[in-house]
């Protein structure tokens, strides 16, 4: 490993993201004039921080190297510490969205980086931000995996336990988005956003039965979470893209999805069209356009207006802002993907961009194209070392050259607007050249392993167990040669309990309960298929649940037999295609009297009872086979 480039990342860190953060808070403002806080901001200004701290540990044991790698350890504790504390002063916001997800109940997004108290009201911002929630809870898992212990108590445990509750109906809360904007009209309208879907599909799946206090926990410190929402927030995604929203045909903000951190994608052909569609219609030679006819910061910007009528959003099609951070996302993403000639092409054309201390663009943006190099890097050496690269926040066509650009896309020099150094794309920066150099593993700062979600799995078989209401129930199934057991049997043989699906509801109510914080837990009590396909243990029992379509007793339609038949099969196509769980899932049927008995003398309703135990005998001898509805299912 090279120290000297190490040392000279450590450098830029501190005067560029560090030398910023709040001594008390460990918060990091938006730039030195102002003490707005963001979330978002500062979780992304957290990536590089530990990203470095891990490089620091692969170092031989020098006092040095410990020291610098052990203190940005304690920097990133202490910031997502901030951003969780500002959170909890909010408890109470918490609690309200999980009942109603009225925007004004929602968390703010961003706060005071001297006090942790909030800067704006809650009329005044567009706080409903799921993918900022998302983001922290998905950071919060990753860096907790590696080893850091950031959750200490379990009143905190709790509090994160309820925000996993607070974005698990992602898919279905319209909210402001990354840009917390709304849509694309800036008329201040949430919409459903497909980056804060996948973010909190990201987060959900992180957090999935991980211990937040590590080696040293119970189970009372980790966290639980209904796979079946994380299977809401993918069909969504999946429907939705490649488009972001209802206003934005696609977005930038969708890299964060596609690649690190989200990785929520796992369709790999939807992946490269996503990314196909952002880098064709939004990338230039600058970064990357947030969206189509994005008029943030553009010449042609009216300051004292605060919305634009949609067609009048024309006029700034074409010189919209480029975000050079894109391009550190884009190096990222190659990276991963292990493709080094995208990898040397985007970070040529990010050092192009970036910006020295004097405030001079680096040389080589009208320059002719240098020839690609591979790792380790001539690109980043050459024009970094010995000198403080400043990421720029966006830049801009110059009101004078407005129409040469129209006439000709991406023929006009640009000026850099916004912060200097913006500190998201500081740190993205930071994190893609450690990462470009070798320094760190791509795998490295993702514990998890999101980025494998796309191999291949092999075959899943749905394993699926009969059980019969009663002794007479079974003797009635063992005349027609069908194998069973009674519930009493299977508990006095393994010790297993089976209760219904609304058990669990309730008992899911009771996680993230803290009456300090006057949390409540669970709201919902409804209780998917993928939630009862799987053993549970409380205390010393051990405990399976029948999924919630066999309970007439919450949908009157479920007294329907070949109604209920049709909603099993089709479980079972279901658990093939979104089972994600270790093992394979269980799929309790249970066999009640009532699919037999005919309570009228109507001929033709007996006729059609009759029929209705045909269909049901037929079904269960089919699962006999082994193979049932295109799916492999086991039978015991």
């Amino acid at each position: 490993m090279d120290k000297k480039k190490l040392d000279y990342y450590y450098d830029l860190l501190y005067s560029t993201i560090l030398c910023y953060q709040n001594t008390l808070t460990g918060l990091i403002p938006s730039s030195p004039n102002s003490s707005h806080a963001w979330v978002r901001d500062n979780v992304y200004a957290s990536l590089s921080i530990w990203g470095l701290s891990l490089a620091y540990r692969k170092l031989p044991d020098v006092d040095e190297d410990r020291s610098r790698g052990y203190e940005l350890e304690k920097c990133v504790v202490k910031l997502m510490r901030g951003i969780l504390v500002c959170y909890m002063k909010q408890a109470e916001k918490v609690e309200k969205l999980k009942m109603n997800q009225d925007p004004r109940h929602s968390l703010h997004a961003k706060f005071d980086a001297n006090n942790c108290k909030t800067v704006v009201g809650d009329d005044q911002w567009g706080h409903l931000q799921i993918d900022a929630v998302s983001v922290f809870l998905l950071t919060l898992a990753q860096m907790t995996a590696s080893g850091l212990r950031i959750i200490w108590t379990r009143e905190e445990v709790a509090f994160i336990q309820n925000l996993v509750f607070y974005i698990e109906y992602a898919y279905r809360i319209p909210d402001y988005g990354i840009w917390e904007r709304g849509d694309k009209t800036n008329h201040g309208l949430p919409e459903l956003n497909t980056s804060s879907v996948g973010m909190a599909k990201a987060a959900l799946q992180a957090l999935s039965d991980l211990d937040l206090f590590g080696a040293d926990g119970s189970p009372l410190s980790t966290i639980h979470v209904f796979p079946d929402e994380c299977q809401q927030c993918n069909t969504v995604l999946e429907s939705v893209l490649p488009r972001e929203s209802n206003s934005k045909e696609t977005d930038a903000a969708l890299l964060t999805i596609l690649t690190y951190p989200g990785f929520s994608v796992t369709n790999e052909d939807l992946i490269k069209q996503t990314r196909t569609t952002v880098v064709q219609k939004l990338l230039g030679r600058y970064g990357c356009r947030r969206f189509i006819r994005d008029g943030f910061r553009t010449a042609r910007e009216d300051s004292n207006r605060l919305y634009y009528e949609p067609w009048e959003l024309r006029m700034f099609e074409g010189i919209e802002c480029e975000w050079p951070m894109f391009l550190a996302w884009l190096v990222l993403d190659a990276s991963f993907r292990e493709d080094y000639d995208d990898a040397d092409r985007y970070m040529q054309m990010l050092q192009d961009v970036v910006v020295r201390e004097s405030g001079q663009a680096c040389e080589g943006v009208n320059a002719v194209e240098k020839p690609m190099c591979r790792r380790a890097s001539e690109v980043t050496s050459a024009s970094t070392i010995q000198s403080v690269v400043l990421m720029p926040e966006s830049y801009a066509v110059p009101a004078e050259s407005i129409e040469s650009e129209l006439a000709k896309p991406h023929s006009q020099d640009r000026i850099t607007k916004g912060s200097l150094p913006h500190i998201w794309g500081q740190s993205l920066y930071i994190l893609s050249n450690i990462i470009y150099e070798g320094l760190l593993l791509p795998g490295e700062i993702d514990p998890l392993g999101r980025h494998l979600l796309t191999e291949p799995k092999p075959d899943l078989s749905v394993q699926v167990v009969l059980v019969a209401e009663d002794d007479d129930m079974k003797s009635y199934l063992q005349d027609l040669q069908i194998e069973v057991q009674t519930f009493d049997e299977i508990y006095n043989e393994a010790g297993i309990h089976i209760y219904p699906a609304k058990v669990l509801g309730q008992l899911y109510k009771q996680l993230g309960v803290c009456a300090s914080l006057s949390l409540s837990g669970r709201a919902n009590k409804e209780v998917g298929v993928l939630s009862t396909s799987q053993f549970y243990r409380l205390a010393n029992q051990t405990m399976a649940f029948i999924p919630q379509f066999f309970d007439h007793h919450t949908f009157y339609l479920n007294l329907d037999v070949n109604f209920t038949l049709d909603c099993f099969r089709t479980c079972v196509a279901f658990l093939k295609r979104a089972w994600t769980s270790p093992g394979r899932p269980l799929l309790i049927f249970p066999v009640y009297h009532w699919f037999f008995r005919s309570d009228s003398s109507n001929t033709a309703q007996a006729h059609l009872r009759n029929t209705n135990t045909s269909y049901l005998i037929s079904t269960i001898k089919k699962m006999a086979t082994g193979y049932l509805n295109g799916t492999r299912s086991v039978h015991e």
